[in-house]
């Protein structure tokens, strides 16, 4: 069991939450769940609707699309964020490479926070936009 000061020390070291106050942080893992998974279960499913984001503790994951591997994720890496933005079918699969152990945040609670805390949402947006900038990079170089 993981409990609310690790959860705490665990987010400020991901980088979706590194741009976030400490005592916000605490209200962020206030709603975080933990949740494990075995090493072949299905963890999320490309085109089911998403409410929910999750943080990689321990053990790593693979997203894919059909049969196609696109990425790996571990320790510290997150999965199905933007399904705490928007209400979009989930884009790919992902499944346990290995057991996992994940903090999971739903988007009810999530928004709920956000409207309180405008930090939590500046953060949140700012990796996002990184991230996004970054795809947008990866496609150019490769196009």
């Amino acid at each position: 069991m993981i409990s609310t000061v690790e959860k705490v020390l665990f987010l400020k070291s991901v980088d979706l939450f590194s741009r976030i106050p400490g005592e916000d942080l605490a209200q962020v893992a206030g709603i975080a769940q933990e949740v494990t998974f075995e090493k072949g279960e299905l963890i999320i499913q490309e085109g089911d609707v998403g409410n929910s984001m999750y943080l990689i503790v321990d053990g790593q994951v693979m997203v894919h699309r059909l049969a196609q591997e696109l990425t790996r994720l571990g320790e510290k890496e997150s999965f199905g964020e933007m399904a705490l933005l928007d209400n979009e079918p989930r884009s790919a699969t992902v499944t346990a490479v290995s057991d996992v152990t994940c903090i999971k945040i739903e988007r009810e609670e999530f928004y709920e926070l956000m409207s309180e805390k405008i930090e939590i949402a500046h953060g949140i947006i700012h990796i996002l936009t990184q991230r996004l900038r970054e795809a947008n990079e990866k496609l150019s170089e490769h196009g």
